[in-house]
């Protein structure tokens, strides 16, 4: 069957995985909710050379319009086939997909990658909807991921109190009985700004890489994925906090941690909320600052030249994605 995404430039994330299993690093998956967000991701990974996966969560579909954002998509691939750095390889991504009839309309409209996320479920239930959506997707070759385990932290409608490692025995069945593409497992990050309770002075806890390091013996050479792995940078924090905000003892995963996973049979990192700060912390600064602005491209341009700079960071320093495309 045809595969609505390749008419708009996109690609699905099996070749993407492959390389970067064999390179040693972690393909970046970025969320956004707005034009500016979406221009700065694609300008920093075309100038940093990184393939990268474009993220959607059902919430940011549902803010911008499903039609808007497939022609948004399309406008995107075509703005970096003019860029003079030339393209990189452009995955269009719904992240948490929570039912088959979400995942089914995004690969209608053009996505060519879904996670549905059947984590909550109980085990059997979530084997039963992964491979439901894993049937059709595969007809279109559109890749799907799944997710084991979860974690805890609120981001858009992913909402949980309490995290659940992920059980290395049952990744094996998992992966056999739904046929899915990749896995989402849970080795101690979370959704949102607050990933850790620590107090000040204290070390972040580290991730559990004995849980990782057993998940790749068990299924080697097979793609895995991490969620809620932004770093919470703390000069935004500081910043938002300096200019009127209140985000305390907001803390993410150290930046060496996502660089070891990245090594390792992890080739898919995903990122939100250092988005997120970055850009409400540079207009919260204009806003303070120049208090009579008034035209949101003074402040929305500034924020998105600060995003571009932070995207390129993580591709070249956390991830290792930079410079994989010839």
């Amino acid at each position: 069957m045809n595969a609505i995404y390749k008419e708009l430039g996109f690609v699905n994330t099996r070749e993407m995985f492959k390389k970067a299993m064999e390179g040693g690093y972690a393909v970046p998956a970025y969320n956004f909710n707005n034009m500016e967000q979406l221009q700065a991701i694609l300008t920093a990974c075309v100038q940093s050379r990184s393939p990268v996966i474009l993220q959607i969560s059902k919430g940011a579909r549902n803010y911008a319009n499903a039609d808007l954002l497939r022609w948004m998509g399309r406008g995107a691939i075509e703005m970096i086939r003019k860029m003079k750095e030339g393209p990189v390889p452009v995955a269009l991504h719904l992240d948490h997909g929570d039912s088959f009839e979400l995942c089914k309309d995004c690969i209608d409209n053009g996505f060519s990658s879904v996670m549905i996320d059947g984590s909550h479920l109980p085990y059997e239930k979530n084997i039963e909807l992964t491979k439901q959506v894993v049937d059709y997707a595969h007809q279109f070759d559109v890749t799907v991921e799944g997710e084991l385990g979860v974690l805890a932290g609120i981001e858009d409608e992913v909402s949980a109190e309490h995290s659940h490692y992920t059980d290395p025995a049952q990744v094996e069945d998992f992966v056999k009985r739904t046929g899915v593409d990749s896995l989402a497992i849970s080795i101690g990050t979370s959704h949102g700004a607050y990933k850790f309770k620590v107090k000040p002075g204290e070390e972040v806890p580290p991730l559990r890489f004995d849980i990782l390091e057993e998940v790749e013996r068990r299924i080697p050479g097979f793609p895995i994925v991490l969620h809620g792995a932004s770093s919470v940078l703390q000069e935004y924090v500081e910043m938002i906090n300096k200019y009127g905000g209140k985000m305390e003892n907001a803390v993410g995963v150290p930046a060496e941690q996502l660089r070891k996973a990245a090594k390792s049979a992890v080739c898919k990192i995903n990122i939100d909320s250092d988005g997120r700060l970055v850009m409400t912390a540079i207009i919260r600064k204009i806003f303070v600052e120049k208090p009579t602005e008034f035209d949101p491209r003074k402040y929305l341009g500034p924020a998105r030249e600060e995003l571009i700079k932070m995207y390129k960071n993580k591709n070249e320093n956390v991830l290792g994605s930079a410079g994989r495309i010839a």
